[in-house]
């Protein structure tokens, strides 16, 4: 049997997303005990203390301490709410019994936000991470030696797990379900609580926002013209002479300041812009594409393609419903 750690941060945890955690390896169990076969996991509450930790209008009460478990096989950091700065500050004995867990051999997975919990271990320096798609810019300010994979719902690199926004985390939790019992198992749960089985990309959900925290006033002017001139057919090197840039220390200053290429940047842009469109309208692909200032269908296509991971048929499909 395989001990499971859900841990509650200090006035932090995302009460949904420690009790469904909870639900889903108890489901597993309960499946497993109904096919004949011994229940997988052995799943506590665990916390720095026994006491009620509340939050909001709820609380929760951690099973066992963590000077009182003194090993354990998986820990799941549950998403976190409000400040993720203050979660850090509060929960710095949790993590370092985080961190002393795994190297006596346990396995980490944080759900959703978690993950800034997770990094701020140190133990994902140099390694792929997901978090919640509104997170990222943060995230990586304040993680620049993580490897932000924004458009993926599942990492699995050295016994850390990471997975994306809100909901998109039980995908994890079935994930493991299957490499640590196994598919037959994690199908029937991902069947009972309703969750697609085997989706591994958040981008259909994200919306771009450009990352505006920063201080870089030329470029935050770039990033206004690109936004507000969607459709023309403007090139970076004149978006450049328009903030009195050379393009060389344009592209390191863009770059330097949203994460992004300018390129990039603008075609996410574009790519939001065209997503509203067929959210709300009725309009044909053709027409988004040269609202949006493409006149190549199969490139158009290519490029939705790429940031949302659907075809501009099957979002349009999937958001509008008019």
């Amino acid at each position: 049997m395989r001990h499971v750690s859900i841990l509650i941060p200090e006035a932090a945890a995302t009460v949904s997303s420690v009790t469904l955690t909870y639900e889903v390896f108890q489901k597993t169990n309960a499946i497993a005990s109904k096919k004949g076969s011994k229940p997988p996991f052995n799943v506590q509450l665990v916390g720095v203390r026994k006491s009620v930790t509340q939050v909001g209008c709820f609380s929760v009460r951690p099973e066992i301490t963590t000077k009182e478990l003194l090993s354990t096989d998986l820990i799941i950091i549950p998403a976190v709410n409000g400040l993720t700065s203050l979660a850090l500050k509060e929960n710095k004995s949790i993590l370092d019994w985080v961190m002393t867990q795994y190297h006596r051999g346990a396995e980490v997975a944080s759900l959703c936000t978690g993950a800034f919990l997770l990094a701020s271990t140190g133990l994902l320096a140099g390694k792929q991470c997901s978090t919640h798609w509104e997170m990222v810019n943060e995230f990586r300010n304040m993680f620049p030696k993580v490897h932000l994979v924004e458009d993926q719902i599942i990492t699995d690199e050295s016994g850390l797990y990471t997975s994306g926004g809100a909901l998109s985390s039980m995908n994890l939790l079935l994930y493991l379900i299957e490499k640590y019992h196994n598919r037959e198992t994690a199908i029937h749960v991902a069947k009972s609580f309703a969750i697609d089985f085997d989706r591994n990309a958040q981008s259909p959900y994200m919306i771009f926002t450009g990352q505006r925290k920063h201080q870089d006033h030329e470029i935050k002017k770039a990033q206004a013209l690109m936004e507000n001139h969607v459709g023309e057919k403007m090139v970076v090197d004149k978006i450049a002479t328009m903030v009195s840039i050379d393009r060389r220390n344009f592209d390191r200053r863009f770059k330097k300041a949203t994460s992004l290429t300018p390129h990039a940047y603008w075609q996410r842009v574009k790519m939001e812009a065209a997503k509203k469109s067929f959210e709300v309208t009725r309009k044909h692909v053709n027409e988004v594409m040269y609202e949006v200032g493409y006149t190549d269908v199969k490139a158009f296509r290519a490029v939705f393609k790429k940031t949302t991971g659907l075809s501009p048929l099957e979002y349009k499909s999937k958001y509008n419903k008019k």
